[in-house]
């Protein structure tokens, strides 16, 4: 029942991914949520995104952010890394997720999707057929209400997930 918010792959952190063997399998295109997945709520990019995205820049990916937030948000954490961007993107809908994967060259086979809440992030990536990586969130203390709420749904859906693939934390 809730396979379809299952993510392909579940990490600590969007830090400890081992980008070169998925750009040796065949991955060329990253798609990231903000918030959360690279910084805390609301934050600049600071240096350990900006050497992650200098490194993936160097192993050859091409590299979107997509996110729900106002321009603003995402225009302020990207002006120093210079990627692609979509705003106020409509997760969980999959036109921008498909947006991404074409503007960038690539096919739903070369891209991974990189992000912290499962009914927005993961189910979306998913509905559009493109490989997606669950992350720990960053910092939950400075979530929207709205987001805490489905943090709690998430918790249960989680678990499943986690039982499923017999993963203890």
């Amino acid at each position: 029942m809730f396979n379809r918010f299952y993510p392909t792959e579940y990490y600590e952190s969007s830090y400890v991914i081992n980008y070169e063997k998925l750009y040796e399998e065949g991955f060329r295109c990253l798609i990231y949520d903000v918030d959360n997945t690279l910084v805390k709520h609301g934050a600049p990019a600071d240096e350990r995104a900006l050497e992650l995205m200098d490194r993936l820049k160097k192993i050859g990916y091409r590299i979107t952010f997509l996110s729900n937030n106002k321009e603003d948000r995402v225009k302020m954490f990207n002006e120093k890394i210079g990627a692609n961007y979509i705003f106020k993107a409509g997760k969980p809908k999959t036109a921008n997720y498909l947006k991404a994967v074409a503007d960038m060259g690539c096919t739903k086979e070369q891209a991974l999707f990189v992000g912290d809440q499962l009914f927005t992030d993961i189910w979306g990536a998913n509905r559009a057929g493109i490989r997606s990586a669950l992350v720990v969130p960053i910092d939950c203390s400075t979530d929207e209400i709205q987001i805490v709420l489905k943090r709690k749904l998430e918790r249960i859906v989680l678990k499943q997930y986690l039982k499923k693939w017999d993963i203890i934390r």
